[in-house]
This record gives C-alpha cells, structure tokens and sequence, in this order.
C-alpha cells in the first residue's frame, strides 16, 4: 500500500513552522497585489509576480532571490517588454493580423532579449522574462507597471529583511 509520508518532504515535519510561515508570506504578498491590479487585463504580470513570490518564500537562499537580481531582472524584463511593444505597435499597427502576428514575434523577441540582457548583467530572475512577455501581450498602463514595481520592492525588501527566519523549502 502506497504511503502518504513517501510523498511528502521529509523536511516537512521538522520545519513545519517555516512551512507554513514562509507559505503564508506568499499568500499575503500575491494577496496584496491582487487587490490593487486587474487580474483579468494584467494576468500574465501578476503571474511573473507569483513566481517571484515562489522565489523568494520557496528559495530563499538561491541566487535568483537575491534582492539585486530580482529588482534587476524586472528593470531588465519591463524594459524590454515596453520596447518590444512599442516596435510591435509601429512596424504592425496597419497590418489587420496585428493582433497574432506582431505579438507572436515581438512577445518572443522580448523573452529571448531579456534572458540575454539579464545573464550579461547578473541580473539573472527567471520570473522577469515573464514579465516582458506580459508587457507585450497584457492591457496595461504606466501606474500598473509602477504597482509591480513597488510589490517587486516590497518582496525583495521583505526577503532581505526576513532571511534570518527563512529556509529553503526545497
């Protein structure tokens, strides 16, 4: 008979406490951030910011949770994301397949850029290349990018300021 204690880490029932603090931390940050963006215009930013938050409470100790490489990654991703959009918009805007065509190259232009510029300057947060794909595809406006920002800093602060407590969960 198949035992549920096979599939559980065995790490779990010593660091329970972490376990669920650290999870809670995750909760309440993604929770925080739900509550000031539209999740159904901007759902692929808020899921970049919910691999960051994964990141940062899972991981805490790896090197893409470091507070430089996720502020970084993000300057990098949005960057990136808002010059993509902004090449789609004036090479595609009188064509009708816009919409597909000029999303599908410049979404992937922007993810490729942005691993690249993150893995040449050690800003490397994988969550980030996300976020350029977000900014290409997503609805969005200067105060939503200002809001994911301050979340981003927010998380990094609270990482930075909660490492003494926290463990790697993996």
């Amino acid at each position: 008979m198949i035992q549920l204690k096979e599939y559980l880490d065995k790490r779990l029932f010593t660091n329970y406490k972490n376990y669920i603090f650290q999870c809670f931390l995750a909760t309440v940050s993604i929770f925080m951030i739900l509550l000031f963006l539209n999740v159904f215009d901007e759902a692929a930013l808020i899921a970049s910011l919910g691999a960051t938050a994964f990141i940062i409470f899972a991981l805490p100790s790896t090197y893409s949770s470091q507070p430089k490489r996720i502020i970084g990654g993000y300057i990098i991703g949005v960057l990136v994301g808002i010059l993509c959009v902004s090449l789609a918009y004036a090479l595609f805007s009188e064509m009708i397949l816009y919409e597909k065509f000029g999303l599908i190259i410049f979404g992937s232009i922007a993810v490729g850029v942005s691993i690249f510029l993150m893995c040449a300057t050690n800003m490397e947060h994988p969550p980030a290349a996300g976020i350029a794909l977000g900014v290409v595809i997503n609805n969005w406006d200067y105060h939503s990018l200002v809001y994911i920002f301050i979340a981003v800093f927010i998380m990094a602060g609270a990482r930075k300021l909660l490492s003494p407590y926290l463990i790697d969960l993996i």
